[in-house]
């Protein structure tokens, strides 16, 4: 992959930010179930949480190949880490970069861009899922405030957020144009935020259920026109599947280096594993694949860049990357054996974290119909 000078620069500051903060931490972190402050406070730090940000608002005004280049580092360290800065930058933040006003982005854009205040994205509700027009928070206008009800589910950052996107329906008996974004300050009254314990992986990143009773939120925290809540949101999953693939090419380059790392010392019969043949073929496919993934997905950063439609890109990449990141952390762990099966080593918490990742912003499947619908439209 050819990097510019900038972007190599970029690069080599995040890993070695992985390599001397997260890597070694990163097991500990897993086992709190909790957010990780430090890694979020050191990724604002060095510029990540408004790197996608007009500069005018305290971002570096960077594109997504930067993004893409930074998160895959991130990820590559530790995959929590990267969930946190993707919800707080890929979806919340670059939300009100996009479709707040002025006003909007100087009272909270600021604030964000620079990490002192943390965002969440809540659009998933218990019965939506893949059916994201499918969601029942209403927010009824009540003279200069919105009155919203309802819940949200498995929402990552919002237990720690200080402000978060929230997507409601003007009606609940109407459809998806009528849904509507707001910027919603947590500590809002009638706001519930209850942390989602147990997770498989990810675990020092928050998931959490939210809930509205009557939760007053001003008008002017409107984003944009109502209706056109939809619309925008799906706008941001579409740049926010790049930012995933690049977090999944970064979780699977990250259990490469983990596996070659142990198998350079794993001996048996008298030599090291790196010698046996079908040691060498699963990492020649793991390496193939990991490269595969990530030029699909610095592709669909380098289109949204030129301002070119990639939308059908970036699912692909979002497809391609994720079953990648599934296959290769369970050919490193397979290379580990019977040691990889325990919390000890780093590829048991590497493969557990890699298993959401064909499940979050748009399942596989979902990204297959995308993908399958856009390709048919080229024959008509």
């Amino acid at each position: 992959m050819i990097l510019t000078e900038e972007e190599k620069m970029l690069q080599s500051t995040v890993r070695e930010f992985a390599l001397q903060e997260l890597i070694p931490n990163a097991l500990q972190a897993d086992q709190t179930e909790e957010f990780w402050h430090e890694s979020f406070n050191k990724m604002a730090e060095i510029g990540l949480t408004g790197i996608t940000v007009d500069s005018a608002f305290g971002g570096s005004g960077a594109g997504y190949r930067q993004a893409a280049i930074a998160i895959e580092e991130v990820a590559r360290g530790d995959a929590s880490s990267s969930v946190n800065l993707i919800a707080h930058l890929s979806l919340s933040t670059a939300t009100l970069n996009e479709f707040g006003n002025q006003f909007q982005k100087d009272k909270y854009l600021r604030q964000m861009a620079s990490g002192k205040s943390i965002g969440a994205w809540a659009l998933t509700e218990p019965g939506g899922g893949s059916d994201a027009a499918n969601i029942s928070t209403t927010a009824t206008r009540d003279g200069d405030d919105y009155l919203l009800n309802g819940s949200k589910m498995f929402i990552t950052n919002a237990d720690v957020s200080d402000y978060m996107i929230v997507y409601a329906k003007l009606d609940k008996a109407s459809d998806y144009k009528s849904i509507t974004a707001f910027i919603v300050e947590t500590n809002t009254d009638g706001i519930t935020v209850n942390p989602l314990k147990g997770k498989l992986g990810m675990r020092s990143s928050t998931a959490s259920e939210i809930v509205f009773d009557n939760a007053k939120v001003p008008v002017e925290n409107r984003l944009g026109d109502e209706g056109t809540g939809f619309k925008n949101a799906m706008t941001i999953l579409d740049s926010s599947r790049i930012s995933i693939a690049a977090q999944c090419v970064g979780i699977g380059q990250g259990a490469l280096d983990t596996a070659i790392n142990y198998a350079k010392y794993r001996n048996t019969f008298g030599k090291p594993i790196t010698q046996h043949q079908a040691i060498q073929f699963m990492i020649a496919d793991m390496a193939a694949a990991v490269h595969s993934a990530r030029v699909v997905t610095m592709d669909a950063a380098s289109l949204k860049d030129s301002k070119l439609p990639f939308s059908n890109e970036a699912s692909i990449a979002k497809l391609i990357a994720s079953e990648m990141c599934i296959e290769v952390t369970n050919k490193a762990l397979q290379i580990h054996g019977g040691t990889g099966y325990f919390k000890d080593t780093n590829i048991e918490r590497i493969f557990r974290d890699a298993r959401v990742t064909t499940i979050y912003e748009g399942t596989s499947e979902i990204q297959r119909l995308i993908v399958a619908r856009q390709t048919l439209q080229q024959y008509e």
